[in-house]
């Protein structure tokens, strides 16, 4: 089996999967501890103080080479119980993990190969197998059982309350709170599979089942679309500077809200025409969205569309109208443009480089950059920066369209700053960080950028 399955079994995300048992151990070689000590220190990277782990059982074996060794190390971490109910949901978070290491000793300097970790013996594992299906009867219409657990109902209430859900019926309040119990569960399974300092639990959309989220808020037609061709635009020459972040120079406008309406590329693109316009004008306006779902006849408004058919519909158009004369109502309308009333246009759009040394470069150069990722985990993102594991978050299944507006490290780990358009009441204000540097959830697959001369 490979790597990531063994992860996905060992976490319960493959169907008859369960925890691992914990190990039998013998005491570690002395020799083991160095690297197992540079495992640790490169798993608690990026975590604040209180919530890093500790190394427990160490064994494994040492292969040598000419100039070096590799260690394959089996590991226990332990971790922090975690009382930040907003994040753990349940009081049932991971203690004690079983890590698979590869550590490469060359000449003294050690490198991270592989790093797999999943709990062993949680009681997430517990609770989910043998309690989960006797008090979430998910599509059962039963009354619940007399030992429902009060604090999912306690935390299922604050939630209600936080976000102002009404719901019409007890039944469906019940089969709500169910869904909610049940995604509390993936968030945690999330966040035991994510290799970034990415925080996963309780958003927004908590109550949403993962069919009526991607309904709802994502864009198919991205990996099914190619869209129009454009062509490449150049990278720029000279040093890329180490971090970049268009919000502190004024090129970025407030988080906006989409809402139940599949209309990210809109928002991406006039996201991207935004920050063009005001570097080569030296104004910032909030551009119309509405306008793209109203006029654009090649997308499919809420359905969902694809950056370089708006860029194509904004030449078409004559021009974008701002947010204040064409506002947004998060459906379909009839097309009231006005070619008086526009206050930008664009010259052309141009596809950008696959290499995100180029796009940072691209970036810090000409303005944010409307790009589409896969949107795994998203639904329950709080903070962080996310880094999914490649085969649960493929590049070739990109369904959600944003705009990279930054750049930069937290704690040595390089991340892009992406600004959303799910609200500022979801993720950091709205924004989303995601690995920089790997081709994380395809972020680099499908970039691109009005021109405005």
């Amino acid at each position: 089996m490979a790597p990531w399955l063994q992860l996905l079994s060992l976490l319960g995300l493959l169907p008859g999967a369960a925890a691992a048992p914990a190990p039998a151990w013998e005491p570690p070689s002395p020799e083991l501890l160095k690297p197992a000590r540079f495992a640790l220190r490169m798993y608690n990277r990026g975590r604040a103080a209180g919530t890093q782990a500790a190394l427990g059982a160490v064994c494994g074996r040492v292969r040598r080479a000419c100039r070096g060794s590799l260690y394959s190390l089996k590991a226990t971490l332990e971790e922090p119980l975690c009382n930040d109910l907003t994040v753990c949901r349940l009081p049932l978070s991971k203690k004690t993990l079983l890590c698979s290491f590869e550590v490469l000793d060359e000449l003294g300097k050690h490198m991270l190969l592989r790093r797999d970790c999943g709990p062993v013996d949680t009681k997430v594992a517990e609770y989910t197998n043998e309690t989960l299906n006797s008090i979430l009867p998910l599509l059962n219409k039963d009354p619940q059982p007399q030992d429902f657990s009060g604090k999912m109902a306690s935390i299922f209430k604050n939630f209600v309350t936080t976000y102002n859900r009404t719901y019409e019926t007890k039944e469906e309040t019940k089969w709500r709170m169910s869904v909610f119990a049940n995604n509390m569960i993936r968030a945690q399974k999330l966040q035991a599979l994510d290799q970034g300092t990415a925080q996963y639990g309780i958003t927004k959309f908590s109550d949403l089942t993962e069919e009526e989220f991607r309904t709802i808020y994502l864009n198919p037609l991205l990996r099914e679309d190619p869209g129009q061709k454009m062509r490449l635009g150049k990278a720029p020459k000279g040093p890329v500077p180490p971090d970049w972040d268009w919000r502190t120079k004024g090129a970025v406008t407030k988080v906006k809200d989409q809402g139940m309406c599949g209309s990210c590329w809109a928002f991406s693109v006039t996201g991207n025409v935004e920050g063009q316009w005001f570097l080569n004008r030296g104004t910032l306006l909030s551009l119309s969205e509405q306008e793209l779902l109203d006029c654009d006849k090649v997308d499919k408004a809420c359905m969902g569309g694809v950056p370089s058919n708006a860029y194509s519909a904004i030449k078409t158009l004559g021009g974008l109208e701002t947010e204040e004369d064409y506002s947004y109502h998060g459906h379909l309308q009839a097309c009231s443009f006005s070619a008086e009333k526009a206050k930008v246009y664009i010259n052309d759009s141009v596809e950008l480089s696959q290499n995100e040394y180029k796009l940072a470069a691209w970036l810090a150069k000409n303005g944010p950059i409307s790009v589409a990722i896969n949107a795994f985990g998203m639904q329950f993102y709080r903070h962080g920066i996310a880094h999914p594991l490649r085969p649960l978050c493929s590049p070739w299944l990109i369904d959600h369209a944003v705009l990279i507006v930054g750049y930069g490290n937290r704690s040595d780990v390089p991340f892009w700053a992406i600004k959303n358009s799910w609200g500022t009441d979801w993720g950091e204000e709205g924004y989303y960080y995601l690995h920089r540097g790997s081709g994380a959830c395809g972020v680099n697959t499908m970039a691109s950028s009005a021109v405005v001369d």
